[in-house]
């Protein structure tokens, strides 16, 4: 297992359990701003987001109307968080801006929403970000999130079938909007048999489900969770981002195939010229440059770490 893969991504059980509708897209954004949350971090920081370092660590091209269309309804959708005090409605940023041909993401979490993500105490879930990255399906995200709470115990709890459309946002709880895969038939072919396969093909959990009846309706679901043998022990929380950023420098570099140690060194060395260098690649992946002879010689230049050519970047 490479740093990238035993990152780790800690959030407060209320929020694995909350309702709220994200796209696949929109919950890959939010599970890499979560890997980058630290105890220290202070009110109103802001975190960027570069988006060739979700493209490296996810392995699909993100587009320009795709982000734009995602974080414009990122900011306005609700977290509805339940227990048995009370009931609350939280929006987890205060601002969610996506720079153009920057290709980064600048995101401020809102007041509300900190203590679910930072005083966690023992009531959290973890779970790994390449292994919630990998997976495609938003439904099996959010039900990967649920089996790593439960990973310890071995089976989650038994989710009333209502509770549990609720959470994944298939069924309108005012009543106004007809279920989603009423049919048992449809929620386990669209929802639950490809949760189970993408999770057990692609994360370090395996887990499987049960439908339980009452009468002659199903009305309930169990999922049951096992940990896949790691080829190696996850790094330590506290220190995997930069680790991570630093390899995905050096793929990005040997991919270029910009081997020379002195120059690798002195890229990877510098912060700015790693956020340069994920600004190229992004710029690079999404056409927004065009070095198809020679784009490792244009990117020296971009960082100023060579002379220009008349013929480069053609």
């Amino acid at each position: 297992m490479e740093p990238s893969e035993a990152l780790e991504v800690r959030q407060h059980n209320a929020i694995t359990t909350a309702r709220y509708d994200y796209t696949a897209c929109q919950l890959d954004l939010l599970f890499f701003l979560l890997s980058k949350l630290r105890r220290e971090d202070k009110p109103n920081q802001e975190y960027q987001i570069h988006m060739s370092e979700v493209v490296a660590m996810t392995g699909r091209e993100w587009h320009y109307k795709q982000l734009k269309e995602a974080t414009e309804s990122m900011g306005s959708r609700m977290f509805e968080v339940e227990n048995e005090q009370s009931y609350v409605q939280l929006w987890m940023f205060q601002k969610v801006e996506y720079v153009k041909g920057q290709g980064h993401l600048r995101i401020r979490l809102s007041e509300d929403i900190r203590p679910y993500l930072f005083e966690l105490k023992n009531n959290f879930t973890s779970y790994q970000l390449f292994s919630a990255l990998k997976i495609s399906s938003k439904y099996a995200k959010r039900i990967y999130q649920l089996a790593s709470q439960w990973k310890d115990i071995g089976e989650t709890k038994t989710y009333d079938l209502d509770e549990f459309k609720l959470m994944l946002k298939l069924k309108d709880p005012k009543g106004k909007e007809p279920d989603q895969f009423q049919r048992i038939s449809d929620l386990k072919a669209k929802v639950l048999d490809i949760a189970v396969r993408q999770i057990n093909e692609n994360t370090e959990l395996k887990i499987g489900y049960t439908l339980l009846k009452q009468g002659r309706s199903f009305h309930a679901v169990r999922f049951y969770v096992t940990k896949q043998q790691p080829k190696q022990l996850p790094i330590p929380f506290e220190e995997t981002p930069e680790e991570a950023k630093l390899l995905m420098a050096r793929r990005h570099l040997e991919g270029l195939g910009i081997k020379d140690p002195k120059l690798v060194s002195q890229i990877t060395g510098d912060e700015q010229l790693i956020n340069e260098l994920f600004k190229f690649m992004y710029r690079l992946k999404t056409d927004k440059i065009k070095a198809s002879k020679n784009p490792a010689g244009l990117l020296l230049t971009v960082l100023g770490l060579k002379t220009p050519s008349a013929k480069q970047g053609k």
